[in-house]
This record gives C-alpha cells, structure tokens and sequence, in this order.
C-alpha cells in the first residue's frame, strides 16, 4: 500500500467511490505514498493471525505485496521466498477466514522464465530463477487455496511497470529508476552483459485498469492475464540511450558482468487483456520515462540504499552488490 504499485491502485480505486482499508510492512514503502483517504495499517502480511480485525467487512483483496527482486534472488532466496510465495499464503488465508468475495494476486512475468515469447497465459510456466518459483508457487497457491474455500480470484501478470513512486535508489531492482537516478547524479548507466536483452516496459497508469477489472467485474473470475504492452519492444542498452537522450548527455554506459539466470528476451502478449479487459496502451515509452525523468529530478537523485542483506556472496555475486559500487 505505501509501495509503487499498491499505492497507485488505491488511488484509482479510491477516485471510482470504493472504500480502501491497506497494509504494508514499510520495508520499501514510504508513508508519503500512502494516498489520503486509506484506512492505512503499519503491519506484515506474513502475520496472517494478526490480520482478522482488518478483514472485517472487506469484499475485494488485492495482493501486491512481495520482494520483487529476481536478480537478487539468486544471492538472497530466503527474503524473497518469505516475502513472496508465504506472504501470498498468509493473505490467503485470512481472506478465507474472513469471508472474503475476492482475491486479485499480481504475479510476475519472471513465471514464464525461459519459454519462448512472446509468453501466452496457456503456457505452462517454467521459471528460472528464485523470485520466479517464488511467484509461480503463490500462483498454484492462489488457485489451490481459493479454489477449495469457493473464493473467486483472478491472476494478473504485470511485466516492469514504471512510473512515478516507484523506488529509484533501489540498487537490486527497477532498471529504468535505477538509470535515471544514476545519470541525474552525472554518473553513467549501468548495464550487465552486452545489453541486448529484449523487454517491454508498462506505465503503471495503463496497467490500472486492468487491475481493477479483474477485481470488481462480476463476469471475470478464475483467470491469468497478461497486463502490459507487447508493443514498444526495446533492448536494456537502447533503454539506456533513450534515457540519456530524455535527460541530455551522452550515453557511455558501464559494461558488467551478465547476471546469472537472466532472461534475454522476455515479453508478454496482450492479446488476452486486449480481449477481456478491453486493454489498450495509453502511454509510449518515451512519454513514460520522460515522466519519470522529471519527477526523479523534482524530489532529487539519491544515493543508493543498500538495505537488504546478501544471503549468498561469491564469484557469481554482482560486483555492484558486494562492493556497492552503485
């Protein structure tokens, strides 16, 4: 709820008359993120005991809470196992308990790992690395636990949403952020291996929508859904030039080692959000990192902020991790 993306969707739900009741363990939350009119509580959806007051009268559960760190995965699995797949169960279970109508789990398209794209909802996920088991477990979860007890629930698979509130000193995740705070500190673009790996990038305004569909329309129940374009393909390095070319200077990205376990292309048809939930991109890339760009520049570059603990520190470890040289 004081995240990115929870945060942005308790905005729209709040603009269409419903009533928002949130929690967040602030571990990459910010209170200012936290849209007035929330009945907001400081808690961790691990504590699925603690949970059954804030339940009272709630029909509707969006659950986007997780670690959602898939390349720090592989030297931290632990954190992102708890914070993903036993999250994902605890607030299941206390939807149960509470009576609740429906259950909206925003998955990840790190579920379809190292399938061929464009990645289609029919395609039986084969995920590579610990964040991506980590969110197809909570999948099967969602459909087992719900599917038992007779709640509704519907799988959404969002694929890098950007936009503004989403965390930009992060030094393990968010890409674009991550570039754009480091160039308006005058540093240079970081890039692992050659940059060539394929993605398509979501603004988060374009993805709400869905979101809310699978939420609150009636005829929409027990599906997977690909929220997102599928058009705008771009490679890490061009991404990198774009967001040099937005802010003005001349892009002389460093070049790391490639990480390991990272897809290289990686991108998700539409077609079925097209279908079902009316689904159309609003914003391009440009007009979305330009956005990002300005309000980056108007709450101030950081310096990176190293919270989380590496469980796992080797030869394969970024370099920009253990010696944090972001």
């Amino acid at each position: 709820m004081a995240g990115f993306l929870g945060s942005h969707l308790a905005d729209d739900l709040l603009g269409r008359g419903y009533s928002v009741r949130g929690i967040d363990n602030m571990m990459d939350g910010f209170k200012e993120n936290i849209p007035a009119g929330v009945d907001f509580h400081e808690l961790d959806c691990r504590d699925a005991l603690d949970l059954d007051h804030l339940f009272d009268g709630v029909e509707l559960v969006y659950h986007c809470a997780a670690a959602p760190y898939e390349g720090l995965s592989v030297f931290a699995p632990y954190l992102v196992h708890e914070h993903t797949t036993s999250a994902t169960v605890a607030m299941l279970s206390a939807s149960v308990r509470a009576g609740v109508r429906r259950f909206v789990h925003c998955s990840s398209m790190s579920r379809y790992g190292k399938l061929v794209p464009p990645f289609t909802e029919d395609m039986t996920p084969e995920p590579l690395t610990p964040y991506g088991i980590a969110k197809y477990a909570a999948d099967l979860q969602v459909r087992a636990i719900a599917g038992v007890h007779g709640m509704e629930w519907n799988i959404a698979v969002p694929h890098n949403i950007i936009g503004t509130r989403q965390r930009f000193d992060d030094p393990y995740r968010n890409v674009a952020a991550i570039m754009i705070n480091r160039v308006l500190r005058g540093l240079p673009p970081v890039v692992y291996g050659d940059g060539s790996q394929l993605r398509c990038f979501s603004f988060v305004g374009d993805v709400l929508s869905c979101l809310t569909r699978l939420g609150t329309d009636p005829g929409i129940t027990g599906e997977v859904v690909n929220v997102g374009p599928d058009e705008g393909e771009v490679s890490v390095l061009e991404l990198a030039e774009l967001i040099c070319e937005i802010i003005g200077v001349p892009c002389d990205p460093v070049f790391m080692p490639a990480r390991p376990l990272e897809v290289h292309h990686a991108t998700c048809s539409s077609d079925k959000a097209r279908r079902l939930l009316d689904y159309r991109t609003e914003v391009g890339l440009r007009e979305g990192l330009t956005g990002m760009v300005e309000w980056i520049a108007a709450t101030g570059p950081k310096d990176f902020n190293y919270n989380l603990d590496l469980e796992i520190v080797n030869e394969l470890t970024p370099e920009t991790w253990s010696r944090r040289l972001m």
